[in-house]
């Protein structure tokens, strides 16, 4: 591989090969979901088209998400990490819409090789990429929007690119920066109950699923799905 390219959420676009980056929280969501039973999981970029498809397509849908880090009026589930490992989501399929991650998928949708990312699949990301033999990988550093620094997704995207590379570093002076962040520094203490200090613990568990996150659009259902591979 000759190269990696790094860029916030506004330079988001298709290329032949991208990785979303969303550490908090989303694309750390979605591997719990997969862990704990959903049947398939379909980002989308708006609430209404979450509640479309539950309405014309998936009635057994969970909607996860969120608006500036809230959970969604009518949705079943936030965008909170340890909130999903607690579900049993028995096959029902689990849509997804949150203000950075899903919207980096959906701009980049048409892209040959598209995966999202987080600590938690660092090690299969880069598998997954290395595999494919790109030369070269734009990462989307999705934190670096609405006025954040983005420096826990920028932090993975780095790791992530030194593994395709063929080297090893250290995990922890990039894990260390999570919590550091603008949006870690939102997380416990005086802040809101829906930010608990524990998603960022999660957020740190490097390489804690085996499973890259492969992304692909599925027109019919105007949403993006994800697969673990």
């Amino acid at each position: 591989m000759s190269g990696a390219v790094f860029v916030d959420l506004d330079g988001a676009a298709a290329d032949d090969a991208v990785v979303v980056i969303d550490v908090l929280r989303a694309f750390t969501t979605v591997p719990w979901a997969l862990h704990r039973g959903a049947g398939r999981v379909l980002a989308v970029d708006t609430p209404e088209r979450a509640f479309a498809l539950r309405e014309q397509h998936v009635p057994d849908a969970v909607l996860a998400g969120e608006q500036g880090g809230k959970p969604l009026d009518g949705f079943d589930l936030g965008n909170s990490p340890s909130d999903v490992a607690t579900w049993d989501f028995a096959g029902r399929p689990f849509v997804h819409r949150t203000t950075a991650g899903t919207q980096g998928l959906v701009r980049c949708q048409d892209s040959p090789v598209l995966l999202a990312a987080s600590f938690v699949t660092a090690a299969a990301t880069a598998r997954a990429l290395r595999s494919a033999r790109v030369s070269r990988v734009t990462y989307v550093v999705t934190g670096a929007s609405l006025g954040r620094d983005g420096d826990e997704d920028l932090a993975c995207a780095e790791l992530i690119a030194a593994r395709v590379a063929g080297n090893d570093p250290d995990p922890r002076p990039f894990l260390e920066r999570v919590a550091c962040s603008d949006a870690g520094r939102t997380f416990g203490g005086d802040g809101p109950a829906w930010l608990p200090q524990i998603d960022v613990d999660l957020a740190r568990e490097v390489d804690r699923f085996d499973v890259a996150l492969f992304a692909r659009p599925v027109i019919e259902l105007e949403a993006v799905e994800l697969v673990g591979g």
